[in-house]
């Protein structure tokens, strides 16, 4: 007899992160229960040390490595098991940011295999919240090469040249791999990303962290793996409603929006990997082949990829949808 659980939409339990430059709106905007300066609520997560667990139904307590062990192919899609196995290929988080984060880029797939057995770290963000003034840095302010940034970082004139860009609530953008980049105080974003934890912090305005020290700065292990040309980040899209608006498609993930104002049922017939619903705005109830859940602002959801219908009934919603393509 089978007492493995059918398997459902699920949930998983936020892991918090605090941070120097964190806040408090993860709490009082998004729902996440934490005390002290709240960074980063880590969604879903297959990064070592961060475990996702599931927070609903029959597999409650579950850790998100466990169940691709148990379900494989049934949880992520045959192509995506097939390339990954038991490691989860994406990190999903929500990120306040009460102070600037530091500057930082990360390194393309060949560094990253080559100097930290990992994946590289392509990822995107969705701005949920922008206080007035706020913005991003994304590059440089003039154009710059290897001799221009040394130079400029001999002479301690890095927070100098960085591009500032002002956000609203709405926008996007995408960050590949070698942009040098930075969350500004007063953004509250999604953030969705490969799964990988590799940084490299080039200026943290000379800023203690939480435990009183400076933070590392990887100053040489960027010379390399910065992208000197000027970003192309900011994304352009729809703003239709009640459809699947293309945000952004990338060999590691794609990103839509769902702009809802009624009940609406995605069709994900052509889709053969696990969907992420992260709901930026509003509420929604997902249901499923007599399964229901609700989705509120700051709540993420995995459909498996062994369940393809599924509906939304909402009066007012906004999600955003990600895959593998």
């Amino acid at each position: 007899m089978n007492n493995t659980p059918k398997l459902y939409p699920l949930k998983f339990t936020p892991i918090l992160k605090e941070k120097v430059w964190g806040g408090r709106k993860l709490a009082t905007h998004l729902h996440k229960r934490g005390e002290g300066l709240l960074g980063e609520s880590w969604e879903i997560s297959g990064v070592r040390g961060a475990i996702s667990e599931v927070s609903n139904g029959a597999l409650k307590g579950k850790e998100i490595t466990k169940l691709l062990i148990q379900y494989k192919e049934e949880i992520v899609g045959a192509t995506i098991y097939k390339n990954f196995g038991n490691e989860f290929p994406l990190l999903f988080k929500f990120i306040d940011a009460r102070e600037t984060l530091s500057v930082q880029l990360h390194p393309n797939e060949t560094l990253a295999k080559e100097r930290h057995d990992s994946f590289g770290k392509t990822e995107m963000w969705y701005i949920m919240e922008a206080e007035p003034d706020a913005d991003l840095i994304l590059g440089f302010n003039k154009p710059m090469d290897l001799d221009t940034y040394t130079k400029e970082l001999s002479e301690n004139n890095l927070a100098a040249i960085l591009h500032h860009e002002k956000v609203q609530k709405g926008d996007s953008f995408f960050i590949a791999p070698g942009t040098v980049h930075a969350i500004g105080a007063g953004v509250v974003l999604a953030e969705i990303q490969q799964t990988s934890d590799i940084t490299y912090r080039i200026y943290d305005w000379d800023r203690p962290d939480i435990n009183g020290k400076l933070r590392q700065l990887h100053i040489e292990e960027a010379l390399d793996a910065i992208d000197y040309d000027k970003p192309d980040a900011k994304l352009s899209y729809s703003k239709e409603k009640d459809a699947r608006v293309q945000l952004k498609s990338t060999p590691y993930f794609e990103v839509n929006t769902l702009q809802l104002t009624q009940d609406f049922i995605p069709d994900l017939s052509t889709i053969s990997s696990f969907v992420v619903y992260m709901c930026v705005e509003g509420n929604t109830e997902l249901h499923s082949e007599g399964f229901s859940e609700k989705l509120i602002k700051g709540e993420t959801i995995l459909v498996p990829a062994s369940i393809r219908n599924i509906h939304f009934k909402t009066k007012g919603a906004k999600l955003l949808e990600i895959y593998i393509p």
